[in-house]
């Protein structure tokens, strides 16, 4: 795992969180804000500064990516892939991530199943 949190969102997500101005408008819109121990806006305020505690947090599981907060980013941030970027990283980091070589009978599985699983949990 990468050391700077901004780094690998911004290589995940393709969204750059430094643009942020924290004006509110994700979390003004977002029907689950009020869900959140973390606000869209202080999500992605937390990711510019590097805190890692936000990728543990509930709130990315809250998200659920109807894109009001990326349609209303005065920046053009897409909120909702930084959060998807976060849930990422959270899975990758799993203790119940999913070793592929370590998988019996790989010939009975949906190779689906398989391709989404290696996406998910490896780094």
């Amino acid at each position: 795992m990468m050391e700077d949190l901004a780094e690998e969102v911004r290589a995940i997500s393709l969204e750059d969180p430094e643009l942020c101005i924290l004006c509110g408008r994700c979390t003004a819109v977002c029907p689950f804000a009020d869900r959140m121990d973390i606000k869209p806006h202080q999500i992605v305020h937390m990711v510019r500064i590097g805190d890692w505690s936000v990728v543990d947090s509930e709130a990315i599981w809250y998200c659920v990516s109807c894109l009001h907060c990326s349609q209303r980013c005065p920046r053009k941030i897409d909120v909702a892939a930084i959060i998807e970027a976060l849930r990422l990283i959270n899975l990758r980091k799993s203790r119940f991530a999913v070793d592929l070589r370590g998988v019996k009978e790989l010939k009975i599985l949906p190779t689906i199943a398989l391709v989404g699983a290696s996406k998910k949990y490896t780094g």
